[in-house]
């Protein structure tokens, strides 16, 4: 039997206050879609904690005011608010966009080595970057981690090959294809590990 020490219980609670002003059937919906999303989620990874768990749902507040939204109930224009009362933007924007724009990045720059090709890849790596930090598929520790291994890490690495003053050549083509290798597989990592 379950007590009032129940994270999960708490949890679903704090969301069913929050969502107080959704439709009986609506919130029933939501909670019953939470509820079965913990549970996969305990399945799947019973390594993790509820806590862990929970923490990557986010704010009950604003899961209720995303529903509240998505239901047509709020205000015109309003947005849901995180814990300090700011106003929260959800962005609609897939989570390949910024992994596709951070891994093809460093291609336009080894395919059109001439002008545009390196303005674009950096375009590419700064729009990615930003799209990836503003994110809601991700935490705030795996955007660190994806702009530190996607944007950062082969910018410093470039720009240190460059600044050797290295022939192109072999080495080059070794280089960029490793850091080509290192974009993909961040970009999978994220994928695989982005929230629902």
């Amino acid at each position: 039997m379950k007590t009032s020490a129940d994270p999960v219980r708490d949890y679903l609670s704090a969301v069913e206050r929050e969502s107080s002003a959704l439709p009986a059937d609506r919130r029933q919906e939501l909670l019953a879609d939470l509820a079965e999303h913990i549970e996969v989620t305990r399945a799947e990874r019973p390594d993790a904690t509820v806590g862990e768990i929970l923490a990557e749902l986010g704010d009950p507040r604003t899961i209720a005011a995303t529903a509240l939204a998505e239901a047509g109930n709020a205000g015109a224009g309003a947005l849901p608010r995180n814990e300090a009362g700011a106003s929260v933007r959800r962005g609609k924007v897939h989570p390949l966009v910024p992994l596709l724009m951070l891994t093809l990045s460093l291609p336009f720059m080894m395919l059109f080595p001439d002008l545009p090709g390196p303005l674009f890849g950096v375009l590419f790596r700064i729009t990615g970057a930003v799209l990836l930090c503003t994110s809601v598929h991700w935490t705030a520790v795996r955007k660190t981690t994806g702009v530190l291994l996607t944007a950062i890490l082969p910018t410093a690495v470039i720009a240190t090959w460059n600044l050797s003053g290295a022939p192109a050549g072999t080495p080059s083509l070794v280089a960029n294809l490793i850091t080509l290798a290192v974009l993909a597989g961040t970009a999978v990592w994220l994928y695989r590990v982005r929230r629902a």
